[in-house]
């Protein structure tokens, strides 16, 4: 494993796959001699093409809870829907425990506006315009779970025509539409 300079650092992989850091946590357990420390790690995994999981692991040293972390990233891995290959197709929310989030599509050029968590998650799955609120919870593992709660309910154009039975070249026609009505309103 390369060495971190910051927890942000990107490691890239001959495998294609971009790992990041969002948090690790110490916990002590106390006992007769004194305290065992081991640490926690909360790691995203994403192929910067739509291809995005995250993974949890435990163990006495941390380049090894982040070793762990990283190949349950890679085990449970979610496809996510880009339009033009940076940003969503449509606003969504999600929430897990007491941590919501919500994601704003967003112009090109505008960047990813979000919080470390979340700004990991969009980073690793290749998003480069993105608007992001976390409401509730700012605890990393929820906003984390919630992040992937709501990019799991974004759904392409074409699923959308096809589960209400029209040519998608009319549900984008009708897209253009609203979108030039609501340039000439402004």
């Amino acid at each position: 494993m390369a060495p971190r300079n910051d927890r942000n650092d990107r490691d890239e992989r001959d495998d294609g796959f971009v790992d990041k850091l969002v948090h690790i946590n110490r916990v002590a357990k106390v006992v007769k001699g004194g305290r065992r420390f081991g640490f926690a790690a909360l790691v995203v995994v994403g192929d910067l093409k739509g291809r995005v999981g995250f993974g949890h692991g435990k163990a006495r040293e941390v380049p090894e809870a982040i070793r762990k972390a990283t190949e349950a990233a890679k085990r449970d891995m979610i496809f996510v829907p880009l339009r033009d290959a940076r940003t969503l197709h449509h606003d969504t929310q999600g929430r897990h425990g007491a941590g919501r989030v919500v994601l704003r599509t967003a112009e090109a050029g505008t960047g990813i506006i979000a919080g470390g968590p979340m700004r990991a998650v969009f980073e690793a799955v290749g998003m480069h315009d993105v608007v992001a609120k976390s409401l509730g919870s700012s605890n990393p593992y929820n906003m984390v779970r919630a992040t992937f709660d709501a990019l799991k309910n974004q759904m392409h154009p074409k699923d959308v025509a096809a589960r209400r039975g029209l040519k998608y070249s009319t549900l984008q026609a009708r897209r253009r539409d609203v979108v030039g009505a609501g340039a000439e309103e402004a």
